[in-house]
Order: structure tokens, then C-alpha cells, then sequence
């Protein structure tokens, strides 16, 4: 039937309802549109209706037995007609979210489950969060964006051959957005090996993807209540990074410290556990609590809050946190500064280190937030780190003070190794830094 349907309105008049042929439908949709974007549109009469587009190829057999549990709404900080990529943005927040409670219930348990923990060929701690968050992420993504490639760590042979694939799929299926009649084995395979090396071909000219970085920090993670550690998930679009997204469930909201240390002390006390933060090209750095954490009664606000990086102008004033994987005597700036741990009371050249135990990400997210001026490392492969530190008023360059490349690593689009390093800051004592790398190297 073609014909146009009426609608009587609770004001006694009637509305002309357009069949779906003309791409218009009311607000009882069915439980599954498959291959179309959706957009909510809102007249002026106050009625609401979704407009689909034709965006994205027909589902896969896995999609075509998903349905979604609640509707889509956003809950950015800034107004949608600003985010170019807002929907990309509120699809990414959600997968973070959902990955970092997953993350809290895997750790919960990692310590009295016998084969949690297990050990790459690089001998780097992977645990079942680890496969659980790229699966997760992988299932979330493909729900609404399928085109769109998926760069990530982890590839489903290792779990194949360590017989961890039901663990995995019990982390995925108690935080999925949408009921599945049957995530099977080979769902959570495919959806790990979606973000595998082998998965996708980049091309020498720039391409549209997502970065994520599954549990940034599982060193750490292990580790169990002193761990801080990240979820990074980002999207580049023909070669900039557009928006970024970082989860740290774990991360102390309300006590005031100075440093990372300090407020592990903290940990078992308050309840003001876990922040996300996101970043979109344009529209600045902000971060908000997370959501049931810890399981508990305790209210707690929603709010997003505008994150800026610190206001130190000063090098001997700044705050600086280093990889754990080095040592402060390895870079160039030792020559001129001798180090104090978790110490503002700095004398004469001498700085201020803050001793942290967590991955990169979580120092990135130091400096966008003020808690750190200065993070210097010397391999590069975090673009969510970076977009929120931009966004937030910071800089990122490489040890010559040049933009970094993500197609230098034209292969994989993981790894880069810029000259020397890199250096991420507050923006305001960047080319001071660079100055004195620049010196001390051509000393040497």
C-alpha cells in the first residue's frame, strides 16, 4: 500500500503519516532497520520522526540477528550542529563505557580465576579484558558504522590456541548494547580479528579508521587496586584525527593530590571512582564521572566539565611524567634537571617528576586535564592521547617540533618512531623544551 495514513493526534486533529517509500516513518519503529543511519529530526509542531539514509552495505549474517535494546540519544557536552562527527563520537563514548565496566568486573575476578592472566610472546601481561574490550568495541562499531576499519592490538590466534574463548564471551555478553539470540565462538572471533594486523590494507593515501587501544596500561592492570589504566578509542579521518575518546575506570575524581601516587592512597576510600574523557576536532576536552563503577547507591553527576591543561609557564615550575619504561637519566633534559619524585618543593635545576603507574594514555590524559605539564616519551602509537591534549590547549610534536605523520607507519598505522621523540605539553613552555632538546643534542 502506497496510499497516505492518518494519524489523530491527542488535539483531535489529524496528521498525514507517509509510508516508508518516501523515507519517513513515526517514532514506533521496528526492532531492526538494517543497513541505514538514523537521525532524529524535530519539527516545529514538536513532533519527532526518523529520516533514514542509505549509507552502508547490506549486514553481515552476525548484524542481521542483533537488535537494539534501548534508543540511540545524545549525551555530548557540546550541541550536535558543531560535531561534524558527533554520531561517530556518541557510538564511540558508548563502546568505552561499556568496555570500561567491563574491564571492573574482569578484575574483579582475575586474581581467583585460575588462567585469567596469561603471557604474549613479548611476555606482556594480556588478560581476558584485554580480548573481552577489542571484541566488545568491535561488536559496538560494527553495529552502526561497518564501513569504517577497525586498527587495533590483539588478533583471535592467541586466544584460540590458550582455550580463553568462553571467558571472553561471558565479559562480552553481559556488556553488550543489544541482545544477540547467540554470540557464538565464531562472533567473537571475527569481531577480535576485525582490529588484527592482517585485517585491513592501508593504502599510501589517507584513510578513514578507528585507533583503539584496548587496556592501555595492562602492566598495571594486573596489578589489580593500584593499576590506573585506559581505554582509548579514536577516529582518523583521511589522515586527522577528528575525535577521541579515553576511559579510566579507576581514576581518582574528587581528592585533591599532587601526584598519581598520592592518590592511590585514595583508592579504597572514595567513591568517586572512573572518568571518560573525549575530544572532537573544534569542540574541546571534556571529561565526566563514569557510570556504576563500583556498583554502588552512591550519586554521583553526570556533568560534563571542560578539561584544559595546566597554566605553568615555567619549566622549573612544570610538572613532568615520563613512560615507565624509561628512566629520567636517559633523556636529554637530565642534563640540565635533576629529578624530584612527587616533590613541588624543586631548588635550583631541579624538576618536579610524578611518578605514575600506568600506561602512556593515562599520562596523556594527565596533561589534557592539568594534572601534568609535560610528557615526554620516545616511540609514538596513541592518537586518542593526542587529540585530547590538543583540544585541550596542549601540544604534540616530535623532538624537532614537527607535526606527527600517522601515514609514516604506512603499513599497520600502530607504530611511529619520529626523530628523537615526542613531547606533549601544555602548549605554553613547548618551544622552551624543544630549545633546550635542541641544544643539548647538538652539545652531544
Amino acid at each position: 500500500m502506497c496510499g497516505v495514513h492518518r494519524t489523530r493526534l491527542t488535539n483531535g486533529k489529524e496528521r498525514k503519516r507517509f509510508p516508508s517509500n518516501q523515507y519517513q516513518a513515526s517514532l514506533f519503529l521496528r526492532p531492526m532497520i538494517p543497513a541505514m543511519d538514523l537521525h532524529l529530526l524535530r519539527s516545529s509542531t514538536g513532533f519527532s520522526a526518523i529520516r533514514f539514509f542509505p549509507r552502508y552495505p547490506s549486514p553481515s549474517p552476525l548484524r542481521s540477528r542483533l537488535f537494539i535494546k534501548q534508543k540511540f540519544r545524545s549525551n555530548l557536552p557540546f550541541p550536535n550542529e558543531k560535531a561534524k562527527y558527533h554520531r561517530e563520537l556518541e557510538a564511540a563514548v558508548e563502546a568505552v563505557e561499556r568496555a570500561c565496566r567491563l574491564c571492573v568486573d574482569v578484575q574483579r575476578s582475575l586474581f581467583s580465576v585460575e588462567g585469567r592472566i596469561i603471557e604474549k610472546k613479548d611476555q606482556t601481561p594480556v588478560t581476558v579484558a584485554d580480548f573481552g574490550v577489542q571484541a566488545l568495541i568491535s561488536l559496538e562499531l560494527s553495529k552502526s558504522f561497518p564501513s569504517i576499519p577497525l586498527v587495533a592490538e590483539e588478533d583471535s590466534g592467541f586466544l584460540r590456541s590458550n582455550n580463553l574463548v568462553d571467558p571472553v564471551i561471558s565479559a562480552v555478553s553481559d556488556q553488550m548494547s543489544f541482545n544477540m539470540k547467540s554470540l557464538s565462538h565464531d562472533d567473537v572471533l571475527e569481531a577480535i580479528d576485525r582490529g588484527g594486523k592482517n585485517a585491513f590494507a592501508m593504502g599510501t593515501k589517507p584513510a578513514t579508521y578507528w585507533i583503539l587501544d584496548p587496556i592501555d596500561g595492562t602492566r598495571g592492570f594486573v596489578k589489580g587496586s593500584q593499576a590506573l589504566y585506559v581505554v582509548g578509542l579514536s577516529l582518523v579521518v583521511e589522515g586527522e584525527i577528528v575525535l577521541g575518546v579515553m576511559g579510566c575506570p579507576n581514576w581518582v575524581v574528587d581528592a585533591t593530590y599532587k601526584s598519581i601516587t598520592h592518590a592511590q592512597s585514595y583508592r579504597n576510600s572514595s567513591p568517586g571512582l572512573g572518568i571518560i574523557m573525549v575530544a572532537h576536532v573544534g569542540c574541546g576536552t571534556w571529561k565526566k564521572r563514569l557510570k556504576n563503577m563500583l556498583h554502588s547507591s552512591t550519586k554521583i553527576s553526570s556533568d560534563w566539565t571542560r578539561c584544559f591543561v595546566d597554566g605553568f609557564c615555567l619549566v622549573s615550575d612544570a610538572r613532568f611524567c615520563i613512560p615507565e619504561s624509561q628512566t629520567w637519566e636517559s633523556l636529554p633534559l637530565s642534563v640540565l634537571y635533576k629529578a624530584r619524585i612527587d616533590d613541588d618543593n624543586v631548588g635550583d635545576k631541579e624538576i618536579c617528576l610524578l611518578s605514575a603507574f600506568c600506561g602512556s594514555l593515562c599520562k596523556y590524559l594527565m596533561v589534557a586535564s592539568g594534572r601534568a605539564s609535560v610528557f615526554i616519551l620516545r616511540v609514538w602509537d596513541h592518537a586518542v592521547g593526542m587529540i585530547c591534549v590538543h583540544e585541550a590547549g596542549g601540544k604534540v610534536t616530535d623532538w624537532k617540533g614537527r607535526e606527527l605523520d600517522l601515514a609514516a607507519d604506512k603499513v599497520e598505522r600502530r607504530i611511529i618512531y619520529p626523530e628523537g621523540g615526542i613531547l606533549v605539553t601544555n602548549g605554553k613552555i613547548h618551544n622552551e623544551i624543544l630549545e633546550m632538546i635542541s641544544s643539548i643534542s647538538s652539545a652531544v
